[in-house]
């Protein structure tokens, strides 16, 4: 359901959903532990945009990501950045 909330903001700012990494503009990660880390990076290394997310409560992870590149915010406030993104 989550997923769905996030395609239907991506769809209203007439982008599109896909899960190949190569033709994307911004990766949105949910971020559920450290190793995603390296990911992140990787995306950046390739000039893509970051967007993670996670429970409020794992700071130390939404901390690991900002520091590999990555805009990261609390499940509270993905929508709303992911908007933001999409409509800068």
């Amino acid at each position: 359901m989550f997923r769905a909330k996030l395609a239907a903001v991506v769809a209203a700012a007439a982008g599109e959903v896909t899960r190949d990494a190569a033709g994307c503009d911004l990766a949105v990660l949910e971020i559920e532990g450290p190793e995603e880390a390296e990911r992140i990076r990787q995306l950046r290394g390739r000039g893509i945009a970051v967007l993670a997310y996670g429970p409020h409560v794992r700071a130390d992870l939404l901390r690991v990501a900002r520091q590999a590149g990555a805009v990261a915010v609390p499940n509270s406030e993905v929508e709303r950045r992911l908007a933001e993104l999409l409509n800068a």
